[in-house]
Parts: structure tokens; sequence; C-alpha cells
């Protein structure tokens, strides 16, 4: 012991201290001051030159951390990728599910549950193989069993799942625990984007009967196998959820997110969540009306077009005036579509003079801003108004001096007004349509009466029916160049979605041949053929194309927005947000890949 404390005591002799010390001592008190200012700088400049080299060859790398708060107009009840029906349903399921394959920010489809697909040549036969290391949140595996009881619930008609048509007739079958099978009846090429379905775990609903299946708890606190998992539920007294509380789930398939806490908050209107973007309760909000964008200055608004139509559509079957292919016409040539995005959307939209929306036009069709001009093959009208009454004048239309109308001689003892009337649902950016067009029309020379129904009256009472002249409303389209359902004859009724009643041979040909077609040229050239015969037979006026609107906080980093089919795709990469951020050697990441 006394030997150890001798060593410790013990003066260490270093040679060239010593003899620096020693130095340091023969000089005088000024070259000492002068000594300690040249090692100061000399020992300041190495560190500096440290500091270059770091910030030359070290590189920002997204770290976990930080959190997000987002509100949302509306309550969530099913959050249940069977179920979902509004905004606040799909966008807490984007989050908590994940499906076989997932959608990406540039249009493409990565691996996500599953490891592999295979495609027959004869494009009947889709193959899944599923990552071995796949779990749900509560630790569960995803196995086969997991994906059919998902489908097989989706094609249930007592379930009345709104992704039932995207499974009708779809044979899905277990080749082992690890690989499913769908077959088709016959090729359909968009039908990939149908295994982003998010997958239900079977053991906690196989239980849960189609009867009780809208009433399980599990719609309320889902289990899935997505980006983030919920951690808690905020209630209010009647036990409605106020706010969802989630974290990264530590296995998601992509990677672990890296923002730490996600906070969805929900407002029963508009006005309550600008409240709440104005007092700081929430940093981000999207699709806000654009008018109301003006009332939050100051906060950063982000755009991309939303894949949705909308338009002023027909029904020929039962407006005999709209049957005249020269009033559908003129009342199309009439309407200045840019000033219509201007005034009602703010800016915030795309005129549109086709059926696809902005973000999927294919890049050899007609420009969506190109104006025909049907009076003169040389100039642009100067009056779009003007013009189109001109147009219908020198088709034997006439203007009544009294009631500022326009009429036909049907025969020798009838005259036809040139009076409809337009349906439209109880929104502001709809109603605002409506009210643009009607007063565009009536200065040609249309008597238009707008109507105007809630939601659900619209679609049961009206649209189901098939009961009105004519309908202002979106259509909601998808990545793929897929217009079968809005376009075929097929679907002229209940429950098509072809609500101009429109029916082309021509056209009929094109869209079958669109959902086999496997290559993106064959498909460009197809909409082409498919463009060409609407432009002449008119049976909607094409208005607008929206944008999607985010507000959302310049700290987050790497969000992606491009084109996208509904507002809930915003969260496609939310796994790669951070707020964070480490710095790394470089080689480090490159070891790391």
């Amino acid at each position: 012991m006394n030997s150890f404390k001798r060593i410790l005591s013990a003066r260490i002799n270093i040679s060239f201290l010593d003899s620096l010390e020693n130095t340091i001592r023969t000089l005088t008190p000024s070259g000492r001051i002068m000594f300690t200012i040249l090692a100061s700088l000399m020992i300041g400049s190495a560190l500096a030159l440290l500091i270059m080299l770091s910030r030359e060859f070290l590189i920002k790398v997204p770290a976990s951390g930080g959190t997000f708060t987002e509100g949302i107009v509306g309550t969530p009840r099913f959050l249940n990728p069977l179920l979902a029906i509004s905004d606040a349903d799909r966008d807490l399921v984007e989050l908590v599910y994940s499906g076989l394959l997932k959608a990406t920010t540039d249009g493409n489809f990565v691996a996500d549950l599953a490891d592999s697909y295979t495609v027959s040549p004869d494009g009947l036969v889709y193959t899944f193989t599923l990552k071995d290391k796949a779990t749900f949140q509560d630790g569960t595996p995803v196995r086969a069993d997991d994906v059919l009881f998902t489908i097989e619930r989706a094609q249930d008609p007592a379930i009345k799942s709104a992704k039932r048509a995207n499974w009708d007739g779809v044979i899905a079958q277990k080749i082992s625990d690890m690989t499913v099978s769908f077959t088709l009846k016959q090729p359909y090429a968009p039908f990939i984007e149908n295994a982003t379905i998010g997958i239900l775990p079977k053991h906690l609903w196989e239980s849960v009967g189609a009867e009780e299946f809208p009433f399980s708890t599990l719609n309320a606190e889902p289990i899935g196998s997505g980006p983030y998992k919920i951690s808690s539920v905020s209630r209010n007294a009647s036990g409605i959820p106020q706010s969802y509380l989630l974290v990264p789930f530590n296995n998601y398939m992509l990677g672990k997110a890296y923002i730490s806490s996600i906070t969805l908050t929900f407002y029963e209107s508009e006005e309550a969540l600008i409240a709440a973007l104005q007092s700081g309760a929430v940093e981000a909000a999207s699709n806000i009306t654009p008018s109301v964008l003006r009332e939050v200055p100051g906060l950063s608004v982000r755009k991309a077009p939303l894949n949705r139509v909308f338009g002023v559509f027909f029904n020929q079957n039962q407006s005999e005036i709209l049957r005249d292919a020269n009033v559908r016409r003129a009342l199309d040539m009439a309407i200045d579509k840019q000033k219509l995005v201007d005034e009602v959307l703010q800016g915030y939209g795309t005129p549109l003079s086709e059926a696809l929306p902005a973000g999927l036009l294919p890049k050899n069709s007609a420009s969506s801003t190109q104006t025909i001009d049907l009076t003169s093959a040389t100039s642009i009208p100067r009056n779009r108004v003007i013009e189109a009454q001109n147009y219908l004048l020198a088709r034997g239309w006439k203007l009544d001096p009294q009631t500022k109308v326009l009429t036909y001689q049907k025969d020798k003892k009838t005259v036809v007004p040139l009076t409809f009337s337009i349906s439209t649902g109880n929104i502001p950016e709809l109603r605002a349509a409506a009210e643009y067009v009607r007063n565009t029309w009536a200065a040609v020379g249309a008597d238009v009466d707008v109507k105007i129904f809630e939601q659900g009256d619209l679609n049961q009472n009206v649209i189901r029916p098939r009961k009105y002249d004519a309908l202002l409303f979106g259509e909601v389209v998808g990545r793929e160049l897929d217009l079968f359902a809005f376009w075929h004859s097929s679907q002229r009724n209940d429950p098509g979605l072809n609500i101009s009643l429109y029916a082309n041979t021509a056209v009929d040909d094109v869209l079958a041949q669109m959902r086999t077609a496997t290559t993106e040229v064959q498909r460009r050239a197809l909409y082409e053929k498919f463009r060409r015969i609407i432009a002449k037979d008119m049976p909607a006026v094409f208005l607008y194309s929206p944008d999607f609107t985010y507000i959302f906080p310049n700290k987050i980093v790497d969000m992606q927005l491009t084109a996208i089919s509904s507002p809930s795709e915003r969260f496609l990469d939310v796994h790669r947000w951070h707020v964070e951020n480490d710095r790394v050697w470089g080689f480090l990441t490159d070891i790391s890949k």
C-alpha cells in the first residue's frame, strides 16, 4: 500500500515538458506574455482547422426526437381500413396501418409488409411473399392468414366496405404461412394499387361478426403495423375522441419513424381549427377553404395537385335541352376557368378542359388550360360570354328581349327556353363555383336554377337515383389512368359513378383496353383516343382540379408533397419526417448502407 502511494506521489519527469518549463523560466516577463499569446494563437488555429475539417466531412442525418401537432375538422369513428369514410378516419388509418405495398410520393409503389411479389405472364395472378420479421403493433407476427382475413372481410357484402368494389371477383388464396396469391377474372393493370390496403390482425378481429364489425371498440383504438401506434386517446365527457397521441412503432417495416410523437386534435368546425392555428394550439392543418387561408398570415402554406376533377356533368336523360350538343359546347365556351380558379379557389387549383386532374395529365395530351375558339380558327375570343351567345344565335337560337333568355323554335307551336337546374353539395367551394357558373351562363342567356343539398341528401336522393339536370360535383381519380367507373356505359346506374349517364361504344372499348394495358405508353395512347371522343361529345363541362393545401411548420424536414389522390396521402412518407439532426462522418453512413 505504501509503495503504491509513493508511486502516485512521485514526480513524473517528461524531458520535453521539463525542457519547456526551464525555457519559460529563463524568459523575461514580457517574453512570457508573448509566448502565451503565440501558444494561444497556435492552439486556436489548430482547433479552428479541426472544426473546418469536421464541417467539411461531417454530414447531417435525421435523428429521433421532436413533436408534431395537427388539427383536423371532424370526429374519427372508423379507424379501420375497410370502413374509413371521413378524412379524420383515413388520416389515422394511414398512420396506424400498413399494407403489402405502400404508395410513394413519386407515384410508384414499394414493398411494405411484402418482401416481394410476382405477376403471372397473363396478368391474372399476383403472388406476394411476406417479410418474416413483420409484426403487428402488439408483437404478433403478420402472416398470410391476416391478409386473407382482411380481403375476405372487404368482400363481405354484410360489412359494406368502401373497398369491396376493388376486390370484387378476386380469388384470394393462402399458398403458405408467408405467401398469398390473388387471381383476377381478367387482366387489370391498376390492380397493384389494391395491395396498399391496410391489413387487419386476424387474432383480434376474427371473433367480431359482420353485424358487430362497425361497432367494435377496435375501430376506436386500432392495432395495425404502420409507422405509428396509438399511445393514448383524450375523450370528452361524452366519450367522443378529442385527440390521439401517436408514437413510433419500432418494428415498422420501412424503418422506425423519427418524430417522437404526433398529436392529432379534432375540431367541430373550420373556424375552431383556424382559431387553434392562430393560438398555436396546433401547428398544422390541411384542406382549409381557400378563402380562409387569408386569415392565417405568417403560416407556411404548401400545396400540391389533388387528383380530383370538378365539373358540371350533364344528365341528358332528364334534361331535353342539354341533349343539344351545341348548347353543351356553348356552355363550355362561356366559362373563363382561370378566372373561376382565381376567384373561387383563390388561385389554389388548375383550370381543366379534360377528364383527368392536373397531377395525372399525360404529357402528350392537350394542355389543361387550352381554350378552343369554336367561332374563329385564328383568334382567342375577347369575350367568352358574347362568343358563346353568338355561337347559339348562329344556330337558330333567339334571345328574348324581355327575359334575356335564349329560346329555340322546336316546332310551329313549341318554343323551348334555355333553362335547366344545377345540383351541388352544401360546401363553400361548391356553392361559390355554382354561383359563378350560373352568373356566367345567365349572361349567355340561360335560366339556371342552383339547388343546394346537404352531402348525405345529395348522395341518397339526387345522385343515386340520377335526379338532376346537371350536377356540379367532383370525381376522385386514382393514380392510374383508370376512368372506367366514371365513363363506361355499364356504370351509368347506381352504384356506378358515370354521373353523366354517358354511353359511347368507342369509349367503352378504349376504357376496357386501358384496364388491361401493361405499359404507360399504351395507356397514354389510349387516353388520347378517349380524350378526343369526350371533347367531341362534351358530356360535361370540366372546370378545375383543386390544389391540396397544407399549413405546415417549417421545423419539419423531408416532407414531400406531390400529386395525391386523397388528403391522407400527405402522410405517405411520414416515417421520413424529422425535426432533429445528428452530424456524422460521411463514411459511417456509407457503412450503414
